[in-house]
C-alpha cells in the first residue's frame, strides 16, 4: 500500500504540490507555535534578587479562592483558584525579628521594595530593556548580593545606583537624580555605584531610614534569611508567619510582581496560534486534497474494477497524506524553528515577552509538531475522500468520471449545527467583555464551517445569479460552465471566503474598538478644559494641590491600577482607575445608574451586567497588594473602554499600588494656559499582546489561504486541458480561452467575496451591536476595500497565471 501510495504522489505531484506546501506551513506553525509556548511555560526569571539567602519569607502575590461543591453520597469537590497580583503584600514590621529568633536562623533582613519613577538630566530613566526601577533599603543590598565599585553607603538624602543605571544616563558619586514615588518627589545625591546589575530591573538603593518615608510601605515585602536548613525553618516559620516561605528556586517569586516577567498573556496567545493553525490547516488542506482527488475519479475507479474497496481506497488516500505530511515535516519543522524566532523577535519590540526571552529548542515539540501535521493531513484526507471512495468501478469506462452522490445529510447537519454554533456563541456569549474579540473569531470559525458544508448549494444559488451578470459570448459561457460546475467553483471560492472573513472580522473588530476609545476618551474629558498627561506620574498630593488652585473650578485625577473580583469562587482581574475628583464635574463617565462618590465604588454596565451587580451592593473587592476591602457600589457607566471596568477611591489606590501614581489629570479652569504639560495622548485599548496575536493571526491565515487559492486554481484548470483542447479543436483562440479561464475565475471570486462580506457582516454587526449598541458593518472602509481588493485581486491572478500556463 505504501508503495502504491509512493508511486500515487510522484505520478500526481503536480496535484499534489499545494497540499505539500500547505502541510510544510502546517508543520513549521505547528512548530513554532509548540516552541514558543513550551519555551514560556519553561521560562524561568532571569535574575534572582535574593540570591544570596537560604529562604524568603514573601506577602502575598495571588488571590486564592477555593470553593467546596457537595457530590452524590456524601462526597464534596474542593476547586481552587488563584489570579496573580500586580503589587507585593506587606508583612508586619515585627515578624523580622519573630523570625530571627527562630532555631538555626542564622539572620533574618527585611527588604522594602517599592516602585520608583527615576529622572536625571530632566529625563525618564528606566533600567535595561525599559525595565522598572525599584527601591530598595541598603540594608537589603547583601541578599543578591550588590557590592560597592565606587562611593559610599547611602546615608539620609543619599542613593546608590546600580552600575546599569549609572551607565545609562553618566551618573557618578555626587551627582544628583530626582526620585519621584507614591509618597512625593524628592532629590537625592549619588553616594555611590554597585558593581552588579540585574538583567530585568533597575536598583535604586537608599538609607534604611529613609525607606518608610519614600516608599509609603507598612511593612516589608519580603524578609530574606539566612540558615542552614530552609526545609525545617519553612517548617518552623509556617505557622508563625501565614505567609508563603520559599526555598531554592522558588525563592525568586518572593519579588515584585511588576520585577518578574510576566507570560501569561504569550502562554494564550501561542496556545491560540497553535488552535487557529489547525482549524486553518484542516480548513485548507480538506479542500486541496478533495480537490486533488477529484481529479483522480477515473483512476479510482479503475482500482474500484480490480477489486479495490472503499476502505482500500481510503487506506491509499491516507497513506498518501502520511507520506506527503512525513516529506513536508523535513523542511517544516527547521522553517518552524526560524519562524519562532522571528515571532520571538517581533514580540520582543511589542514588550509582550522580556528582552532576555529566548526561543529553546526541544525534539520532542518537534517530533509531536510532525506528527500533528501527519495527522491533519491524513484526517484532511479521510473527509475529502468519503464520497469519491465509493466510487462505480463503470465510471472507468467513462469520458468523465463524477463522484456519487449522496452525504447531502451529512453536509446539511455540520452546516445547521456549525450555524447553530455560531448564532449561539454570538447571542450568549458577552461580546463586550474580555472574550469578545476571541469569542468573535470562534463564531467567524464556525460560520465558515458552516458555509464549507453548504458550500455547493450556496454557490449553485449565487452562481446562477453572477453567472448571468458577465458580460461578452466568453463571459456568458463561463457563466453557464460555474452553473453547471457548481462544485468545482465552490472548491475555489470557499479558500477566499476563508482569507477575507478571518482578516476583515479580526482587523474591523480591532479598528472598531480603537474607534470606541478614542470617542469614549474624548467625551470623557470634553467637560475638562486642560487636559494633562502627567509623563512618568504625580503624587496624588501634587495632583490635590493642583486640583485646589484658585482658578481651578474642578478637577479629575486618574490613577491606573488593576484590582480583583472573586465571583462564583473564581478571581478575576480587572482593570481599574484610582478617582479623585473635587469642584465641578471634569470626568463625565456616562454614568447610567447612581453617582460617583468619594468613597464609593462604581462598575462599567458591563462588568455590573455579567457579574449582576447592582447599585447599593456592597462589592469585596483586592487590590494591586492583595488588600482586601469591601466598598459600596455607588454608581454604574457606560464609558469604560480605553479605561476600565472599576473605579475605586484614589486615597485607596495610591496606598496600596506598588506604583500609586496619577497619570492623567482633567481640569475645570478660567486660565488653561498657566497649566504646563501635554495633551492627552490617542487612546490605545490594544494592548501590545492584542497586537501581537492579531499580527500573528492574520500571517497565519494569509499564508494558509494565499496557498489554498492558488492551488486550487491550478488544480482546477489543469484537471481541465482536454475541455481547453476540445475548444481549441473547435476553433477557440487561445485568447478566447483564456477569456473563459478569467471570467470563470471571476465567478468565483465574486461568489466568495459575497459569502465572506456576510459571513464579516454577521460577526462584525454582532460585536458592534454587544458594544454600544449600534449596528456597523463597515467599520473601517479602507480596510475593508484594501482586503476586498486583495482577495479579490489574488483570486485573479492565479486564475489568470493557471490559464496561461494551461493554454500556452
Amino acid at each position: 500500500m505504501m508503495r502504491l501510495a509512493l508511486a500515487g504522489l510522484r505520478r500526481h505531484r503536480g496535484a499534489y504540490a499545494g497540499t505539500f506546501l500547505a502541510a510544510v506551513l502546517a508543520v513549521a506553525l505547528l512548530a513554532a507555535g509548540g516552541l514558543l509556548l513550551f519555551s514560556v511555560l519553561t521560562a524561568r526569571p532571569p535574575a534572582d534578587r535574593f540570591a544570596a539567602a537560604d529562604a524568603v519569607v514573601a506577602g502575598a502575590r495571588e488571590v486564592t479562592a477555593t470553593t467546596v461543591t457537595d457530590k452524590k453520597q456524601g462526597k464534596t469537590k474542593t476547586k481552587t483558584k488563584s489570579e496573580r497580583l500586580t503589587g507585593a503584600g506587606t508583612l508586619p514590621p515585627e515578624l523580622t525579628a519573630r523570625l530571627a529568633a527562630l532555631p538555626g536562623v542564622d539572620g533574618a533582613v527585611a527588604d522594602y521594595a517599592f516602585a520608583v519613577e527615576l529622572t536625571a538630566g530632566g529625563r525618564s530613566v528606566r533600567g535595561a530593556d525599559h525595565a522598572p526601577v525599584v527601591g530598595h533599603g541598603w540594608g537589603s543590598a547583601a541578599l543578591t548580593p550588590f557590592t560597592l565599585r565606587s562611593g559610599s553607603p547611602p546615608g539620609p538624602g543619599l542613593a546608590v545606583v546600580d552600575a546599569d543605571l549609572a551607565e545609562r544616563v553618566h551618573l557618578a558619586p555626587g551627582g544628583a537624580v530626582e526620585v519621584t514615588t507614591r509618597t512625593g518627589t524628592r532629590t537625592l545625591h549619588i553616594s555611590g555605584v554597585t558593581r552588579e546589575a540585574l538583567p530585568a530591573q533597575g536598583a535604586l538603593f537608599v538609607a534604611d531610614a529613609d525607606v518608610a518615608a519614600l516608599s509609603g510601605l507598612a511593612g516589608p515585602t519580603a524578609i530574606a534569611v539566612h540558615t542552614a536548613d530552609p526545609a525545617a525553618f519553612a517548617r518552623a516559620a509556617a505557622p508563625l508567619t501565614g505567609a508563603a516561605v520559599r526555598t531554592g528556586a522558588d525563592r525568586v517569586r518572593a519579588d515584585l510582581p511588576g520585577a518578574l516577567p510576566d507570560y501569561v498573556a504569550p502562554i494564550s496567545i501561542f496556545g491560540f496560534v497553535i488552535g487557529i493553525t489547525g482549524f486553518a490547516a484542516v480548513f485548507v488542506l480538506v479542500g486541496t486534497v478533495a480537490l486533488g482527488v477529484r481529479q483522480r475519479l477515473r483512476e479510482l475507479a479503475l482500482l474500484r474494477t480490480i477489486g479495490a474497496t472503499p476502505r482500500a481506497l481510503r487506506r491509499l488516500l491516507g497513506a498518501e497524506a502520511a507520506a506527503l505530511a512525513a516529506l513536508a515535516a523535513v523542511p517544516g519543522v527547521p522553517l518552524g524553528v526560524a519562524v519562532a524566532g522571528l515571532i520571538a523577535r517581533r514580540f520582543r519590540d511589542l514588550r509582550v515577552v522580556p528582552a532576555q526571552f529566548e526561543v529553546r529548542a526541544n525534539v520532542g515539540v518537534a517530533l509531536a509538531a510532525a506528527a500533528a501535521g501527519v495527522l491533519l493531513t491524513v484526517l484532511a484526507a479521510r473527509i475529502a475522500a468519503r464520497r469519491a471512495v465509493r466510487i462505480a468501478p463503470t465510471q472507468a469506462l467513462a469520458e468523465t468520471a463524477v463522484a456519487p452522490r449522496g452525504a447531502g445529510a451529512l453536509r446539511v447537519a455540520l452546516s445547521v449545527l456549525t450555524a447553530a454554533g455560531a448564532v449561539t456563541v454570538l447571542a450568549v456569549v458577552p461580546l463586550d467583555g474580555p472574550l469578545g474579540m476571541g469569542m468573535s473569531f470562534v463564531s467567524c470559525a464556525l460560520l465558515l464551517c458552516a458555509v464549507a458544508a453548504s458550500g455547493p448549494p450556496l454557490v449553485r444559488g449565487l452562481t446562477a445569479v453572477v453567472g448571468r451578470l458577465a458580460p461578452g459570448a466568453m463571459g456568458r459561457l463561463a457563466g453557464l460552465i460555474a452553473r453547471a460546475e457548481h462544485r468545482r467553483i465552490a472548491a475555489v471560492a470557499v479558500p477566499l471566503v476563508l482569507m477575507f472573513a478571518v482578516n476583515a472580522t479580526m482587523l474591523l473588530n480591532s479598528a472598531l474598538l480603537g474607534d470606541l476609545a478614542a470617542a469614549e476618551q474624548a467625551a470623557r474629558t470634553a467637560p475638562a478644559d486642560v487636559r494633562l498627561d502627567v509623563g512618568a506620574g504625580l503624587p496624588l498630593g501634587t495632583a490635590a494641590k493642583l486640583a485646589t488652585a484658585a482658578d481651578v473650578s474642578g478637577a479629575a485625577a486618574t490613577i491606573p491600577t488593576r484590582a480583583v473580583l472573586v465571583r462564583a469562587g473564581k478571581p478575576e482581574d480587572y482593570a481599574a482607575q484610582g478617582l479623585l475628583a473635587t469642584g465641578a464635574p471634569a470626568l463625565d463617565l456616562g454614568v447610567r445608574s447612581g453617582a460617583l462618590t468619594a468613597d464609593g465604588l462604581a462598575v462599567s454596565t458591563f462588568l455590573a451586567r455579567q457579574e449582576g451587580l447592582r447599585v447599593g451592593d456592597r462589592v469585596p473587592v483586592w487590590l494591586a497588594d492583595g488588600f482586601r476591602t469591601e466598598l459600596p457600589l455607588t454608581a454604574t457607566y457606560d464609558r469604560s473602554h480605553g479605561f476600565g471596568d472599576l473605579v475605586l477611591p484614589a486615597v485607596l489606590v495610591g496606598a496600596h499600588d506598588p506604583r500609586g501614581l496619577v497619570a492623567t489629570l482633567a481640569l475645570r479652569t478660567s486660565a488653561p494656559g498657566r497649566f504646563a504639560g501635554s495633551a492627552l495622548p490617542p487612546a490605545a485599548p490594544d494592548a501590545p499582546e492584542q497586537q501581537g496575536a492579531w499580527e500573528l493571526m492574520v500571517a497565519v491565515s494569509l499564508g494558509f489561504t494565499a496557498i489554498a487559492v492558488v492551488n486550487t486554481f491550478a488544480i482546477a484548470t489543469a484537471g481541465r486541458r482536454p475541455e481547453y483542447a476540445s475548444l481549441r479543436l473547435a476553433g477557440a483562440t487561445v485568447a478566447q480561452v483564456r477569456r473563459l479561464v478569467t471570467g470563470e475565475a471571476a465567478i468565483a471570486v465574486t461568489v466568495g467575496a459575497l459569502l465572506g462580506a456576510a459571513v464579516t457582516a454577521v460577526v462584525v454587526g454582532a460585536f458592534s451591536l454587544a458594544q454600544d449598541g449600534t449596528l456597523r458593518v463597515l467599520v473601517d472602509p479602507a480596510t475593508y476595500a484594501a482586503l476586498l481588493g486583495g482577495t479579490a485581486g489574488l483570486g485573479l491572478l492565479a486564475g489568470a497565471a493557471a490559464a496561461i500556463r494551461c493554454v500556452r
